[in-house]
């Protein structure tokens, strides 16, 4: 098996957590948004707030907890315990009999996801080769995907053919399937090497990046200098370390990287993403579209965002991380607002359903398409490739703490916002997709096939000007293109060797 493709695989599995998340994200609309929930439960809409939001509040402190958990026990055995935390929480919403078993269970599930999606990135980034390093980490949207396709046609199944609490038990109960099988499998493949060179086990990650790199060859020249590489920027981070969370506010550098990935993490969630898959049954009423319908159609957005995210990963590497965070905000712009204008002038009282609805439709498609094929991968790609070995753990742990914090927050209060307001409410996701693109062109420097060991002196050297475009910053920008470069023609003459 050529290395690269067993690297793909071995991301591929660790992905399986991702699917976990995507699934709640696909099930939760259908939720709260089905009949038998609701004569049960007889929820308010800030009680379904909470619902949403307990589920990402855990997953706040479950990231949070993820980075020293990760540093600790390595990649593997936190990725393990963010799924046996799941299958917890996963269970007592199963059998929830009261709203309060519903809060406990998702807030631990909530939990388990946290430390899922802030240490698979990381543990992909520091076993992939520098030429499908977004690639591979692009995988942890696309499984994301996968699993929020399961879960629209799942619930919109159980939705149509079922009327008691099976309507939604059902689809809770399925997302434990994916945790069961990553908690049992996950230490069968290998740790990062990255991981085991900081933690004094330099043989065993040297075996374990030939394994990776090389079919096991450690005399491999490729190898060698990577591990090379590794060796060197590990003793310089253990004679600077990042000794506690506080070095990532008092080291220039660290502290750009930081905001940085804070920063699009916040800013992908004020796409208004998390607003459209957590409370679409509520959003497309407001066009007059049935429950059952909105259901179906979300269904079919699953389908479409999994191409985009599939077109994401086969492209990333060759278009690059800013042009395509840029342009993807742009375009989710534009579809948000022309989505509030038809909500504006098309509400149910105007029985304009069908044409309106169909528009309507169509401007969430082409959204959800451009947002996955953009925001939603590069949330994740860019905060786990720009931190150094011994602050990325910390590191993407705080940016995805905020993510989490930002999809908390619209998650309580999105169902309580379209009841106040109506259409109104969506134009704050018009507006923040414009500056999203405008802040993204001045702070987002180009990472594409920068190996991970060079970030720290090319991109985000200490004298590096923050704003990235103009001449203060073009000899940076040249530097990031000869190394990427470099990386890329060693590959190709390694290639030509193989064949």
């Amino acid at each position: 098996m050529k290395p690269h493709t067993y690297q793909f695989l071995v991301g591929v599995f660790a992905s399986v957590g991702s699917v976990l998340y995507g699934y709640d994200l696909g099930v939760i609309a259908g939720v709260v948004g089905s009949t038998s929930y609701a004569e049960l439960f007889q929820a308010t809409a800030a009680q379904n707030g909470a619902v949403v939001s307990l589920f990402t509040g855990g997953a706040f402190f479950g990231a949070m907890f993820a980075g020293p958990a990760g540093d600790y026990l390595g990649r593997r055995l936190t990725i393990m315990l963010g799924a046996i935390l799941f299958l917890l929480g996963g269970g007592i919403q199963t059998g929830a009999q009261h709203l309060n078993y519903l809060y406990a269970g998702r807030a631990i599930a909530g939990l388990g996801v946290g430390f899922l999606t802030m240490i698979i990135p990381v543990y992909q980034s520091e076993i992939a080769h520098p030429s499908i390093r977004g690639r591979v980490t692009a995988l942890q949207q696309f499984m994301l995907g996968i699993g929020a396709f399961m879960a629209g046609w799942i619930t919109w199944g159980c939705f149509r053919n079922y009327t008691n609490s099976a309507q939604w038990r059902l689809p809770l109960g399925i997302q434990n399937l994916p945790a069961v099988i990553l908690a049992a499998l996950i230490l069968f493949f290998p740790e990062s090497p990255r991981w085991l060179v900081d933690h004094d086990r330099a043989d065993e990650g040297l075996r374990t990046l030939a394994k990776l790199h090389s079919n096991g060859d450690v005399t491999d020249e490729w190898v060698r200098a990577e591990f090379a590489s590794i060796q060197e920027t590990v003793s310089f981070e253990h004679a600077h370390e990042a000794k506690s969370y506080m070095e990532l506010f008092t080291n220039i550098s660290a502290f750009r990287r930081l905001f940085l990935a804070c920063s699009i993490q916040a800013a992908t969630q004020m796409t208004g993403v998390s607003a459209i898959q957590y409370f679409s049954v509520s959003i497309f009423a407001q066009i007059g579209i049935s429950a059952d319908e909105a259901l179906k159609y979300q269904a079919i957005n699953s389908i479409l965002a999994l191409i985009a995210q599939a077109m994401c990963m086969l492209l990333i590497d060759k278009f690059g991380r800013r042009p395509t965070l840029i342009v993807g905000n742009l375009v989710n712009c534009v579809m948000f607002m022309i989505a509030t204008i038809l909500l504006a002038k098309f509400p149910p009282s105007t029985n304009s359903g069908s044409t309106a609805g169909w528009g309507f439709i169509i401007v969430t498609w082409l959204y959800n398409i451009s947002f996955s094929f953009a925001c939603g991968p590069l949330s994740w790609i860019i905060p786990a490739e720009i931190f150094d070995t011994h602050t990325r753990s910390k590191g993407v742990s705080l940016a995805t703490m905020m993510s989490y914090a930002f999809n908390t927050l619209i998650g309580q209060i999105t169902s309580i916002a379209i009841e106040a307001v109506g259409w109104r409410y969506f134009v704050l996701f018009a507006v923040c997709n414009l500056t999203n693109a405008i802040f993204f062109y001045f702070v987002l420097p180009e990472t594409k096939r920068v190996p991970l060991e060079q970030m720290s002196t090319v991109i985000f050297a200490k004298d590096a000007p923050w704003i990235v475009v103009g001449k203060n910053s073009a000899h940076y920008r040249a530097a990031a293109a000869a190394v990427s470069v470099g990386k890329g023609d060693l590959e190709a003459k390694k290639e030509e060797i193989e064949m």
